[in-house]
């Protein structure tokens, strides 16, 4: 890969670890909210201020952001994929008293602690967002091969959620973002989204209904609706996390995008400097170190392949 190629790669990689989190605090204050509930408080909110039912202050994050932290560390640490050593992270966290955790997480987590179970069981009640929510790092190592991706992941996913409606989103969402980081333009992503729906058509936002629940159809519509149908990273996650629902998940997920399509000129500084110091410069950090563990193999196959339909 040429240097250009990879100082753009590693431009975009960290503008898209830095749009997830501001993604996660910016939607931190409207998690929960409908539409009308934020409309009346905020009429648009759009400025990182913290509180939200959680209390927060301003620019601090929550469990989308840290589980997507302890991934990162995790491959970073071992130079590769080490699924123990991920789930070994996840336990560290959730010892440390996190703000908060799903409860497919909380139980996903329990599991290995328990059991040493690297797989949770297939259950209808594990098609929730939490393994999308922590998929960027995974998308970002296996830039390139597709095979990679997919195994690594399903395997990141079924740590605490194991449904073929999660499987699919994060397969799909780490296909869009590996585009994206390339530099693809929006007719290419959104080709990349219809092969998704063609597989699931559950997942169609043509007709978007205003959801925005933890559901990861309602999650995946949600963003890719605001994405497709916005201009830049700022209206992008104005219009998601304004939608409420499980607004720091769906921001987290539409700023990891948005960031990545975008670059990081696009992130508003009024909200990046408000990020929490010490989680704007580890991201930042993480998303290089991924970055550049792309062997040579896989930087062959990222120039390979076409940007455009």
């Amino acid at each position: 890969m040429e240097t250009n190629a990879l100082a753009e790669i590693e431009s975009r990689a960290r503008a898209a670890f830095l749009g997830l989190a501001v993604g996660d605090a910016l939607g931190a204050t409207t998690e929960f909210l409908t539409p009308a509930e934020i409309a009346r408080q905020y009429k648009v909110h759009r400025t990182m201020i913290g509180g939200g039912w959680l209390h927060l202050k301003a620019g601090a994050v929550t469990d989308d952001t840290e589980m997507s932290l302890c991934v990162a560390r995790a491959i970073v640490a071992q130079g590769g994929w080490q699924l123990p050593a991920i789930a070994d992270n996840f336990v560290a966290w959730m010892r440390s008293k996190p703000v908060d955790i799903g409860s497919t997480c909380r139980k996903g987590i329990r599991d290995y602690m328990l059991f040493n179970l690297l797989e949770q069981p297939y259950s209808d009640n594990a098609a929730g967002n939490g393994a999308l929510m922590r998929l960027l790092p995974t998308a970002l190592y296996t830039l390139g091969d597709d095979a990679l991706l997919t195994r690594c992941a399903i395997e990141q996913a079924r740590l605490t959620h194991h449904h073929p409606l999660s499987d699919a989103a994060c397969i799909a969402f780490g296909r869009i973002l590996h585009a994206a980081l390339r530099g693809a333009d929006r007719f290419a992503l959104h080709a990349l989204a219809r092969q998704l729906i063609a597989e699931y058509p559950v997942f169609r936002f043509n007709d978007y209904r205003g959801h925005a629940g933890g559901y990861i159809v309602e999650t995946v519509q949600t963003v890719l609706h605001y994405f497709f149908t916005t201009d830049s990273f700022e209206a992008c996650l104005v219009g998601i996390v304004n939608q409420g629902g499980d607004a720091d998940t769906t921001g987290a997920i539409g700023g990891a995008l948005a960031g990545a399509f975008y670059g990081p000129e696009q992130i508003p500084k009024s909200w990046s400097r408000k990020l929490n110091p010490s989680v704007a410069g580890e991201v930042q950090h993480l998303a290089t170190a991924l970055a550049r563990m792309v062997p040579a193999a896989k930087a062959k196959a990222v120039s390979a392949v076409p940007l455009h339909d």
